[in-house]
């Protein structure tokens, strides 16, 4: 019985060669939404590290928007690598912070924020992909 799994089969001359990986939409959307997770807290990190640096200023993304072009991307994507989407998201200046004499608008109390929100959209990313991966077993295990 399939439930939208996905295995590669490759034909490479003298047979048939089944890869070992098997993968379902949605793991391959809570991969992006856990990478995106990731680079949300490297952000925050390299914003934090650069609170005393004169003329420093605050990067992040829109976590939203970015998931939400990468499961567009997954949805119109093919089995092709080559065509997987990018999880780099398109950092840039955050607009509507003070700033500081010296020039540097990094906001500790922001960053503390945006960091404990990544961390906890991480780990309820991390609790769907192993509910995922306990249904992909169910599937496999089902028929035996």
């Amino acid at each position: 019985m399939s439930r939208g799994l996905s295995t590669g089969v490759r034909n490479t001359g003298g047979g048939r060669r089944q890869d070992m990986q098997t993968t379902t939409p949605m793991i391959e959307a809570l991969s992006h939404y856990l990478d995106l997770s990731s680079l949300e807290l490297k952000a925050s990190a390299q914003n934090m590290a650069n609170v005393d640096t004169p003329g420093y200023r605050t990067t992040g993304f829109d976590f939203a928007a970015e998931m939400g072009r990468c499961l567009d991307s997954l949805g119109h994507g093919s089995d092709d690598a080559s065509t997987a989407p990018s999880t780099t998201p398109r950092l840039g200046p955050v607009d509507g912070l003070l700033e500081r004499p010296d020039g540097n608008n990094v906001s500790m109390d922001r960053e503390g924020l945006q960091m404990a929100e990544a961390q906890l959209q991480f780990r309820t990313g991390v609790e769907l992909l192993k509910h995922e991966f306990t249904r992909v077993a169910d599937a496999i295990h089902e028929d035996k």
